[in-house]
């Protein structure tokens, strides 16, 4: 009889044990669900009003990509542009567009973020007269054109240098420039673009993903130092999007444009400090992150099948990047 009674405590045990564990993961998907349909659903309905962070807006990269299209959301949304890229004439280009369309003014200031300390004094003597509300650090470049070992690239030494320099090193120096400004006053937003690369480890991608998993903890860390002392710093990390980068791959529901998915990102200010930026990367994240997690990833296996995949499709890759320069050379003949 006793051990009837014990075995009724333990099945009840086990009952009670399972109805909190599935109450405990209802409640946690539950609020996720609602995190993500406040992150991207709402956000879309009622957008910060990123006017208040200051009047200028300062943006690395801005000739192209994601980061013409986050100065061109900013400038419709009434912030005055600084653009800083290496092409003067592009700049210019970009420049002249925003003033056209949104009447607001810019400022342009060449740079190469590849060529290191160097040419910080110079952007921080051009910015010192400004009122920063804004920092954008989209700049960024991949280590090759396609997936590749970490040594089969033309002179390895200089491409490392020159990745790590414009993906890590601009971060944390016009971080270290703008940010006085923004403490000083009490207020200011830096968003970083990280990348859905570094969510996890990428092999074939290797240094490109390492440099973003260190923009994505850069930006965690800075936002819980800083957010006490009113500034926001916002990562963000898109998956696909059509830009020179990715060979320009045709949009469709699962790749955005930069004009759309810079729209979408720059909703999320004020409603996440970590975000894929639209919800469909979102999604994708989820399901890679069950579907492919980081121990397939780096399985000798999957590294074959990448290799092969990247053998087959290098020529594609090729043709594609030669089909994207001559049209950028056609676009400002």
């Amino acid at each position: 009889m006793a051990g009837f009674v014990q075995c009724g405590c333990f099945g009840s045990f086990l009952c009670l044990l399972g109805g909190v564990t599935a109450l405990y993961y209802m409640l946690k998907w539950s609020w996720r669900i609602w995190q993500g349909f406040k992150v991207y659903v709402v956000s879309s309905v009622y957008p910060a009003d990123v006017r208040e962070y200051g009047q200028w807006a300062v943006v690395t990269g801005s000739t192209a990509g994601i980061g013409r299209a986050y100065a061109i959301e900013l400038a419709r949304r009434g912030l005055d542009i600084v653009l800083i890229s290496r092409s003067q004439e592009k700049l210019r280009r970009v420049a002249d567009e925003i003033e056209s369309r949104y009447r607001r003014q810019t400022r342009v200031i060449q740079a190469d973020f590849t060529k290191g300390h160097s040419i910080y004094p110079v952007i921080a003597e051009q910015l010192k007269s400004l009122k920063i509300g804004i920092l954008v650090n989209n700049v960024g470049m991949n280590y090759a054109g396609t997936l590749v070992n970490f040594l089969d690239v033309s002179d390895p030494e200089k491409r490392i240098t020159e990745v790590i320099n414009c993906n890590i090193l601009s971060v944390t120096q016009m971080s270290r420039m703008i940010l006085p400004q923004m403490v000083g006053r009490g207020e200011g937003l830096i968003i970083n673009i990280s990348s859905e690369a570094g969510s996890q480890p990428q092999p074939m991608l290797t240094l490109y993903s390492a440099t973003k998993v260190f923009v994505s903890y850069f930006s965690q860390c800075l936002h819980a130092e800083y957010q006490p002392r009113g500034v926001t710093v916002q990562c963000v990390t898109p998956f696909m999007v059509s830009t020179n980068m990715t060979h320009n791959i045709k949009v469709n529901p699962l790749v955005k444009s930069a004009e759309s998915f810079a729209r979408d990102a720059l909703n999320t200010v004020g409603y996440s400090s970590f975000t894929s930026g639209c919800i469909t990367h979102a999604l994708q994240h989820i399901a890679l992150a069950i579907f492919f997690p980081a121990w397939l990833r780096l399985s000798p296996f999957c590294v074959r099948c990448v290799q092969r995949f990247a053998q087959e499709i290098k020529q594609q890759i090729e043709e594609k990047m030669s089909q994207c320069q001559k049209k950028q050379e056609d676009r400002y003949m």
